[in-house]
């Protein structure tokens, strides 16, 4: 069942959130071992919190939008009283002593929190895999990546243990799990969802960071919008909401341009996933867009734009190191063996980057801001791939795509160029390649996120999706 429909059914008496609750808590106990989704089930408190919306209906209280509805988040945001262990040894007993913001307000619209995701270490990676939890497969084939760094969200929704789940986006967190385990994800305009990042509360704009739902449906993920958005006063870059994202589910897209550009003009493609996008494309047509395949000149090629990404995630990576250290642990010493190999090269091994260096990234980004906004000065909408593959084997990252030589972390993600402008951009399931999830990336203009779920519900009209999911 999809949110809005468990929803409704509470809403109305059909059915109780205890018996909802159990029946997810059911499926998790039966399936989490699948995929390594869930890194904390909180079964006892779920059903505590099931009981009293129950109570609530029946007493007949207010009745939020996602009264009594499962949902699970990401295991980098806090629940109070749960465990969040950001994937890392330092934290597996780290017990949150509030929620974060939007998780506030999740709690306050009714829904029912059953657990925490897996995510990589610090959310620091394309795929899911860390030192407390392990690694987390795609529900179509656990022995592949689910992406990262929200992989336990998209395993989780994808393999139908939870309706909703929280991500978040830095370079592609939502996206790319979104691509590979074949759910709806959608990265908000930059702010529209506030963060309360501590000790910096500015560390989530460079490059931008988002926190967005992970869906089945497009008309689930407007809902989460529609709970999780607004200004909040301890995050100086929150935004008003300013739409009604549930309605734009409902809305034509007849007056809609459309440019297709399924490589962005910059990153290699394997044919097969263009093959998905080609047919998937006509979709929107049927619906009444107008489309327009277009070849867009990046000032930047993939490399640079992969620079400039690399050359500021390090600088807040490395930030994250200085922050354990005035905690009181060692991450450069005696505790650098409580960390994945990975990141000890990725990030404590690598080169810090010069103030020099972080600002020739800032005009890099700039130019990649400035030609997505020459796009959308002349369309509504910019749709490409997400991924330039599918999902492969765990340890087995591409090194080459459609015979193009790529850094094999980053190099086969079309998502960062969003994360440099803030756009809001969504992977929508496209297609499959050989039974594997093909996403495809819808991008609008800033604070226009009503247009990419205009778009991708009408997508989903034409194509829908979910009988594809794993029994």
């Amino acid at each position: 069942m999809t949110a809005a429909g468990i929803a409704r059914r509470i809403r109305d008496g059909e059915l109780s959130a205890l018996e909802v609750v159990e029946a997810h808590l059911d499926r998790i106990r039966e399936r989490n071992d699948r995929t390594n989704a869930f890194v904390t089930v909180t079964d006892e408190t779920a059903r505590e919190a099931a009981a009293d919306a129950d109570r609530a209906r029946e007493a007949g209280e207010p009745i939020g939008p996602l009264h009594g509805v499962p949902v699970a988040i990401k295991d980098l945001a806090n629940v109070e009283g749960v465990r969040t262990t950001s994937g890392s040894l330092f934290f597996e007993d780290r017990i949150a002593e509030e929620d974060s913001p939007f998780v506030a307000r999740l709690r306050e619209a009714g829904a029912v929190f059953v657990g925490k995701t897996n995510t990589p270490e610090f959310g620091l990676g394309t795929t899911t895999n860390n030192l407390v939890a392990g690694r987390t497969g795609t529900p179509f084939d656990p022995e592949r990546v689910s992406g990262g760094s929200s992989g336990g969200a998209g395993a989780a929704v994808g393999d139908g243990l939870v309706p909703l789940a929280s991500g978040s986006d830095v370079g592609g967190s939502i996206r790319i799990p979104a691509s590979l385990c074949g759910v709806y994800g959608l990265k908000p305009t930059y702010g529209l969802i506030p963060m309360q990042r501590r000790p910096n509360a500015f560390a989530a704009q460079t490059p931008f960071s988002h926190k967005g739902p992970m869906t089945r449906t497009v008309e689930d993920a407007a809902l989460m919008l529609e709970v999780m958005a607004g200004e909040h006063p301890r995050d100086p870059f929150s935004l008003v909401a300013d739409d009604d994202y549930l309605s734009a589910v409902d809305r034509s897209i007849d007056e809609l341009r459309i440019a297709y550009t399924p490589d962005l003009g910059v990153y290699p493609i394997e044919p097969a996933v263009r093959e998905t996008l080609d047919d998937a494309i006509e979709a929107f047509e049927a619906a009444g867009a107008e489309v327009e395949a277009v070849e867009p000149e990046f000032r930047r090629d993939r490399t640079e734009i992969l620079d400039a990404f690399y050359t500021m995630a390090k600088a807040g990576w490395q930030a994250i190191f200085d922050e354990l250290e005035e905690q009181g642990f060692d991450p450069r010493g005696d505790d650098r063996d409580r960390i994945r190999p990975y990141l000890v090269d990725l990030v404590l091994d690598a080169e810090v980057p010069s103030v020099r260096e972080y600002k020739a990234a800032d005009v890099v980004r700039t130019d990649v801001f400035d030609d997505l906004q020459d796009l959308f000065e002349e369309y509504d909408l910019v749709v490409s791939a997400t991924l330039s593959t599918t999902a492969f084997p765990h340890g087995e990252e591409p090194e080459t795509i459609d015979g193009v030589e790529i850094e094999p972390l980053r190099g086969w993600v079309l998502t960062q160029p969003y994360n440099f402008s803030g756009h809001p951009a969504a992977s929508i399931p496209a297609g499959f390649v050989e039974g594997l999830p093909v996403g495809m990336q819808i991008a609008g203009r800033r604070r226009a996120d009503g247009d990419v779920l205009a778009a991708s519900a009408a997508l989903e009209r034409q194509r829908p999706w979910r009988d594809a999911y794993p029994e």
